[in-house]
């Protein structure tokens, strides 16, 4: 009831006008592949590639060789070009388990906790043996060693290292450090409850993650996989730990991480090499579909560009897998799908006849492929065209809009890129640019350029641009968020008020940012009936005419003879 003053006096009121607007939502890539180490069948967010390194590796080393790995060349260039997330969904061949850490053990002798390692397969193992020198023999900056130091006996505490796996006894590399922990269940610092203790699961039947465990994992690397010394009186009521249960502190010591199985085995053609089943790397095109599946669902994930390097369209044991993630992109709405067209030296005409099979505005192709230095190991590898064009739409995101085009001089230019697999003349750019396909193209003291911003859309229309389709994109994502806060509101012309006054102002802020020539949204009695209002409905109309890039630039130079009047 409304508070009204009968005789003189004050009355306070409380106007919130602070409602939030929703903003878009600020999204980076996601890449679906393999990698050298890292979670398994759980898509991990990484914020740099220096923490893409440590979770998920950066090359396979195998005996005296070395292999690349696109995911890691990619999200090198994504991060090197300005881009702030990148979900990784790595992708595995056969059965893979963690390594478990050697008896972490007591004063007593008793195993105290163990611990195993997030990621799966056998880079993370190591012998344990130690050199002179205090690092591991077999061990690498993929290895990982645990260590327990500053055991307090009176206080019932411990501390718990994560350690590289080549590190030095007395020059230690410490990748995570957790302080003050203890093994009673009650304490705020149990061990299971700091380090974490979540073991993730794909379940192919219901496609969704399931978590055993009991506390979140904060830590990257490892979790605390039992804990064998357990009291609820481990505490006196000093908070000190009682005599009896000191000796089942964790004593000072180290160790390494043992017992994984399954690993990915390198190829020096690495794209070939995920072919054909039964070949040597071990990983076929089937192998992608958990993370397919699981990235099918944006509720769970979000992100704007996708991208599944070593997966080529034109291979016929990919056409299926390939089907599925256009069939899930196009779903989702919200992301651009960059997918390969064809495999290393390839001719442009099967470029061309290999996207004609494909139809729709919410995948980009691009070629040739490229070399590159590969920064893990230091040789000039080839790569797919969408290793380095997550890199450019990262980059352009980064110093213009999403609604501007991912290419030209000023914001496609491949600066890394050595060379590209073949040099493509104006005859062949026309060729491939009419069949949809964007070229990668080498101009004379311009450098290495992507030169077209073309969909798959065969129809003709303003979203067979990538920058046009990437504005929709943009505009659904906000207003969406708008409209979700309305469900269940009254459908009143309050409500209606609501939305117009949070999507007006959006929509001209994205004109005064060039994104659209004009707009106009409608959500009144026109669209919103009696009728429609009976079906509980909410219509709104939004009217947009998406800015166009110039693409075909005509220059006419008019020789006139002297003392002609030039055209005002």
């Amino acid at each position: 009831m409304a508070e009204t003053l009968i005789s003189p006096g004050i009355l306070a009121r409380e106007i919130d006008r602070s409602q939030v607007s929703a903003q878009p939502v600020t999204v980076g890539a996601a890449i679906i592949g393999p990698t050298v180490k890292g979670p398994v069948e759980l898509p991990t967010l990484v914020s740099s590639y220096t923490d893409y390194v440590n979770k998920f590796g950066d090359v396979l080393v195998s005996g005296s060789d070395t292999y690349s790995y696109f995911t890691s060349i990619a999200a090198y260039n994504y991060f090197n070009n300005g881009g702030d997330s990148l979900l990784v969904a790595r992708v595995v061949s056969g059965s893979y388990t963690s390594a478990a850490s050697t008896a972490i053990s007591a004063s007593s002798n008793a195993t105290a906790f163990s611990l195993k390692t997030i990621s799966k397969g056998i880079i993370m193992n190591s012998s344990g043996a130690l050199d002179s020198a205090g690092a591991l023999v077999s061990g690498s900056s993929n290895n990982i060693r645990w260590e327990i130091v500053n055991p307090n006996t009176s206080s019932g505490t411990f501390d718990l290292l994560i350690r590289r796996g080549d590190d030095i006894t007395n020059s230690k590399i410490v990748l995570e450090q957790f302080t003050g922990l203890s093994l009673d269940p009650k304490s705020t610092n149990y061990v299971s409850k700091v380090v974490g203790d979540y073991v993730y699961n794909y379940n192919s039947s219901t496609n969704q993650i399931e978590v055993t465990g009991s506390f979140r994992n904060n830590s990257s690397y490892v979790y605390v996989d039992s804990v064998s010394l357990l009291t609820p009186d481990y505490l006196d009521n000093n908070g000190a730990a009682k005599n009896q249960y000191t000796s089942s502190i964790p004593v000072a010591a180290s160790g390494s991480f043992t017992g994984a199985t399954g690993d990915v085995k390198g190829g020096a053609n690495f794209w070939n090499n995920i072919n054909n089943s039964g070949n040597t790397q071990g990983l076929i095109a089937a192998n992608y579909s958990n993370m397919v599946n699981l990235l099918a669902n944006k509720d769970d994930y979000r992100f704007n560009i996708l991208i599944t390097p070593g997966l080529i369209d034109g291979f016929a044991n990919h056409t299926s897998t390939v089907s599925t993630i256009i069939s899930n992109t196009q779903q989702r709405g919200d992301n651009i799908f960059v997918l390969d067209p064809v495999g290393y030296a390839s001719s442009y005409t099967s470029v061309v006849g290999q996207a004609a099979s494909r139809d729709t505005s919410y995948v980009a192709e691009y070629w040739p492929w490229c070399q590159i230095l590969d920064p893990g190991t230091g040789k000039n590898v080839w790569v797919p065209a969408s290793t380095m064009i997550i890199g450019v739409y990262a980059y352009n995101d980064s110093v213009a809009e999403p609604w501007f085009a991912p290419a030209g001089i000023n914001r496609g230019g491949l600066g890394t890129v050595i060379r590209v697999e073949q040099k493509l003349n104006q005859s062949t750019r026309d060729t491939l640019y009419n069949g949809k396909v964007n070229p990668i193209a080498t101009f004379p003291g311009q450098g290495i350029v992507v030169y077209g911003q073309k969909t798959l859309q065969q129809k003709p229309s303003a979203l067979d641009r990538v920058n046009v389709r990437r504005l929709l994109i943009a505009l659904k994502s906000y207003i969406s968020q708008v409209a979700n806060t309305l469900v269940f509101e009254q459908n009143t012309i309050a409500t209606r008020n609501i939305f117009l006054s949070q999507v007006n102002p959006y929509l001209s802020s994205v004109q005064q940012r060039q994104g659209l020539y004009a707009f106009k949204v409608v959500m009144d009695d026109i669209n919103n009936t009696a009728d429609v209002i009976d079906r509980n409905q909410l219509i709104g109309q939004i009217y947009v005419q998406p800015t166009k890039t110039a693409e075909f630039i005509y220059l006419d130079f008019i020789v006139t003879p002297t003392g002609a009047t030039f055209p005002a």
